[in-house]
This record gives structure tokens, sequence and C-alpha cells, in this order.
């Protein structure tokens, strides 16, 4: 084979080989990013990251890479994604959405540094010693979602007075149980029941709302759960369709159409997470990094869906929202 015969040749291998993770550059560090949600659902969230991580210094492509792994509401498949992702290897793991990727984390390694960004307490999974001094090889976020369970229900109950109480969870969530049991003792506490349904995928989602419809008259608690944040759309669409008032854990399911929702941003937190990975890279040791909480808890209120539904927003809850959406 002649000289110009061979460059053509090693040219043609060049284009066709699959890229490096994120145009990785030779020693430059991988970022394995951990998600019980899909990259469509959590876009607004990876943008978020990656402002942190740029405050911190790292951009994508430049000095850091970062390889995904989704589970896209599968949760099941978390382990394997997380031992995957030890495998490669990579210098710093980030489990967003919720325990069930945080755990899927911790069980895959207990060396590579982890930051989580959690609905839930992680002292009580066993995530950390304590939110200011984790002691080990993780640290992160905490939004506290389920702490703000009986405000949802109040204020649930505040907008929808004569209407009987339900919430949805996910059975694969492990703080399903407990936020359910949380939210069975706020409704006692102000001499309601509760109903309890169940549903972890579109399908159940389906049947679990249209349960709700016969009889009409029931408003609903939607779980801190990442796999109901990505089926948004179709949780509001379906509380339209059915007439049925409901409460979320974030500002993008009002802003989907559902209406009211109570809770923390979650994006600034996600940015905080991503400059808490660039202070890793850097050397810093995540026993030594206390785990963040929110910084802003927001009560968002869809007016238009309040009118669609034939209800009046009372002024004590107006008067609260930081935003209202017409």
């Amino acid at each position: 084979m002649n000289r110009r015969n061979l460059l053509i040749l090693l040219a043609g291998a060049g284009i066709t080989r699959p890229l490096a993770v994120g145009a990785q550059q030779p020693g430059m560090p991988v970022i394995g990013f951990l998600s019980s949600a899909s990259a469509e659902s959590f876009a607004p969230l990876v943008a978020a990251f990656r402002d942190g991580l740029k405050d911190a210094g790292y951009v994508e492509g430049q000095n850091v890479a970062i390889q995904f792994a989704w589970a896209a509401g599968q949760y099941d498949k978390l382990p394997a994604l997380a031992e995957d992702l030890v495998r490669r290897p990579v210098a710093v793991i980030v489990a967003m959405g919720g325990a069930v990727a945080a755990l899927a984390a911790k069980g895959a390694t207990s060396v590579i540094p982890i930051v989580i960004s959690i609905g839930d307490d992680p002292v009580k999974y066993g995530l950390a010693t304590s939110l200011s001094h984790p002691g080990s090889n993780i640290t992160g976020v905490t939004l506290f979602m389920d702490e703000l369970t009986p405000k949802r229900l109040e204020f649930l109950s505040e907008m929808a007075p004569a209407a009987a109480l339900a919430m949805l969870i996910n059975p694969r969530n492990p703080n399903a149980e407990s936020e359910a049991r949380n939210t069975e003792a706020a409704a006692q506490q102000i001499g309601r029941e509760l109903r309890v349904l169940t549903a972890s995928n579109e399908g159940e989602i389906d049947a679990a709302l249209a349960s709700l419809a016969q009889p009409p008259g029931t408003a609903l608690m939607i779980a801190t759960d990442p796999f109901f944040f990505a089926r948004r759309d179709q949780l509001a669409a379906l509380a339209s369709r059915y007439a049925i008032p409901t409460i979320h854990f974030h500002r993008a399911f009002a802003a989907a159409g559902g209406l009211i929702s109570y809770g923390a941003t979650i994006t600034e937190e996600t940015r905080m997470a991503g400059r808490y990975t660039g202070r890793i890279l850097a050397g810093e040791k995540p026993g030594d990094l206390p785990i963040l909480q929110p910084s802003k808890i927001e009560l968002v209120v869809n007016l238009k869906t309040a009118k669609a539904l034939g209800l009046t927003v009372p002024q004590t809850i107006l008067g609260r929202a930081d935003e209202v959406i017409e």
C-alpha cells in the first residue's frame, strides 16, 4: 500500500470511529451523570448543572466530559447503569432523581465521589452520617420535599374544600411509603381521609386518574417522584379531562396546566450540585462538604386552570403565591 492510500484509509477510520464521551481529550476527567428520569424531562436541570460546573471552572468538552446514564423511569435499571459508570471509570458520579438514583450509586461504589440530589432526608437512607458532615464519599443537595407534604395538603384543602382527598404515589420509589404515611397523618390532623393510589407507568397513571372521575369530586396530590416529573404533561392533561384539582411538588407541573405547586425550585439546587461536582474535581473531599438545603420554596398557582375547574382561589393563597399563571 502506498503512502497516499494509507493516509486516505487512516482518515476514513478517523471519521467512522465513534467519538469519545463529550469530545473527551486525553487526561480529561469524566463525570458520570446517573438519573432515574429521561434526558428530555431533565433538560432544564442538565442546563443548570452545566451552569454550576462552569461556576466552578469546568466546561464540558473543554476540561471535563459527561457520560449520561438515563433510566427513563425504569428504576430497576439504575443499579446496572451505576455499575457501568464505575467500570468506565468516572471521576465523580452525579446521582439525580431522588433516593432511588442515590442508592443505586451508593451500591455501586464506596470509593468514587458521589454528588446526589434527593427530595428526602439522605441520613434516613444511610447516604450520609449527617447533613453538616456527610462523612463518606457522598455529598450533594436535599430538597426536603417530603417535609412540605402537610402544607401541600393544607393548600389543596383550601383550594377545593368540598372535595375528597387522594394521593398518587409510585410504589417503586423508596420514599413512597413514608410520604404516603406522612400525608395520611396530615389528613387525619385536619379531620380528613386520604385515598392512596399507585402508578409506576403511563398506563397506570391513566387508570389511576380515570378512577377518580367516578364519582367526581376528588382533589389529588402528586407525590414527589422523578417519573411523575417526567409525565407532568400527561398528568395535567388527565386532570383537565376529569376536572381534578391537583397539587404538585414543582412549578413545572403548574406551568404544564396543574392547579398549584409548592416546593423547592430544583433548578438552583441542581446548579449548586454542579458547583459541588467542580469542587470535588478540583480536589475537595465529598465527606467534608455539607449537604445543602433548598434556598427557596415557591408557591405557584395556575389561575387559568382554577377558572376552568370553577374554583375561586382564596386570597390567603394568592397573597402568598410567588407566581400566578394566567
